[in-house]
């Protein structure tokens, strides 16, 4: 196992490792994390060797780079004795070849004649071959990391370039660029490093069921997996003739990527259940409730005699079928109901939630014995965050069978009033509403 130092974009901090872990668990590798801070964007990592660092980050949204580790320390002195005693038996591989050396500075800059004296500080490594500013054979960079607004670095890093990231894919799927969005599409980034998490990977099928636009559609497709989704509200898949999800895909020749999509809600939808696991992963963004309260197909109270207008059965001319209100909670117990039934084994859900900063309002994470969570990214705001939820599917010969017969007797709330079946919802229109004014444009693609 060897050392190597991630540069990490300074954003989403929490989402940073364990878009790592989640990119080691696809390339196969085994990744120990031995420093991180939310503060830094260092992240220093051991692998087995330099063909895994850059299997690693090759489709990192998070990550700009990967470096094989030389040295650090606090000190010059320090790193200049560290990278002696590291990898002085290496200097000889790298004595010929063209290279370049630069300095990258965080929360602190060094004028050119200051990082001229740097670089030449590291002349002891020998190296005779040309200096290449463009495409050389090797890089080598020297990384110096401030304190807020301090005047000296206290910690430095010096590594060789192995790989750089798949960040540049988030500018190509920028939602400003795209032909077709509604006021809740989801972020390029986040619906790009969701699609990590999920471990979206060709010969893989991930379905969204509030598809919206289709903004987790094509990040999954982006990695090469198929897609399909469904929405309670038809017209945002069908879009018009020529700006519809259909549409998205086309723009980014992904065509063969889309399934299809269909109107349906989670607890009425027309996929096969109960007979066989089949789904890769189920992403989604829920949505929050706020401008309205949820709703579900159906009817209050019972009633199942058929419908006409005019003589016509209505479902076969215009129909728009009735809805009745529904419990947030509720809701997210029936996604995880989803995915414990239709997910294979080690399938991942990817489910985004709100929660008010407020310990009176949090919402507690869910949880079902049949699968595991494994990571909470937090997405902060003002006086709210969001949360993503990853969750996988754990083997039936694994699950808590007591624990499983329990959940099945669940019992869900619809039918009474909106701010009663919602939690997030009251504390919306109670209090921090004014602090955040964009927070109805927030949660579930509609």
């Amino acid at each position: 196992m060897k050392d190597y130092l991630v540069r990490l974009v300074q954003v989403h901090d929490t989402f940073r490792v364990p878009e790592l872990e989640a990119l080691a668990e696809m390339a196969g590798v085994e990744l120990e994390v031995v420093k991180y801070a939310n503060d830094s964007p260092y992240c220093t990592i051991r692998l087995p060797s330099t063909a895994a660092a850059s299997a690693l980050i090759s489709r990192s949204i998070l990550g700009s780079a990967i470096y094989e580790l030389w040295g650090s320390g606090t000190t010059y002195d320090d790193l200049h004795d560290s990278v002696k005693s590291r990898t002085q038996e290496l200097w000889l591989l790298y004595k010929s070849v063209s290279f370049r050396f630069s300095v990258d500075t965080f929360q602190g800059k060094r004028s050119t004649s200051a990082q001229r004296e740097i670089i030449e500080s590291f002349s002891y490594v020998g190296f005779d071959g040309p200096i290449k500013m463009n495409n050389p054979e090797e890089e080598f960079v020297v990384f110096e990391e401030y304190g807020f607004r301090a005047p000296d670095p206290h910690k430095f890093y010096f590594g060789r370039l192995i790989a750089t990231s798949a960040r540049d894919v988030v500018q190509k799927y920028d939602l400003k660029k795209r032909r077709y969005i509604s006021t809740t599409s989801m972020d390029s980034e986040l619906a790009l490093i969701t699609a990590n998490l999920v471990l979206a990977a060709p010969g893989k099928l991930f379905y969204d069921p509030f598809v919206g636009t289709g903004s987790f559609p094509i990040a999954t497709a982006h990695f090469g997996a198929k897609a399909l989704g469904s929405d309670l509200d038809g017209r945002s898949i069908r879009g018009t003739k020529d700006r519809n999800v259909l549409s998205n895909f086309e723009q980014y020749g992904l065509n063969g990527s889309w399934v299809d999509g269909f109107v349906a809600d989670l607890t009425n939808v027309p996929l096969r259940i109960g007979k066989g696991r089949w789904l890769d992963g189920v992403v989604c963004d829920p949505p929050y409730g706020v401008r309205e309260g949820l709703k579900v197909l159906g009817k209050e109270g019972v009633g199942t005699e058929p419908v006409y207008v005019d003589g016509i059965l209505a479902h076969l001319e215009g129909y728009i079928p009735p809805k009745r209100a529904y419990s947030f909670e509720a809701m997210l117990g029936d996604i995880l109901d989803f995915a414990t039934a239709t997910l294979v084994d080690r399938g991942r859900l990817a489910m985004w939630m709100p929660t008010a900063n407020d310990e009176d309002i949090d919402l507690a994470i869910p949880s079902h014995p049949c699968l595991k969570l494994v990571s909470v990214c937090v997405q902060p705001f003002n006086k709210w965050s969001r949360r993503l939820l990853i969750y996988r599917r754990i083997p039936d010969s694994k699950v808590d069978g007591e624990a499983a017969a329990v959940r099945k007797k669940r019992v869900v709330g619809c039918g009474l009033k909106a701010d009663d079946l919602n939690a997030f919802r009251k504390k919306y229109f109670q209090g921090f509403k004014e602090q955040n004014p964009n927070l109805e444009d927030g949660g579930g693609e509609k």
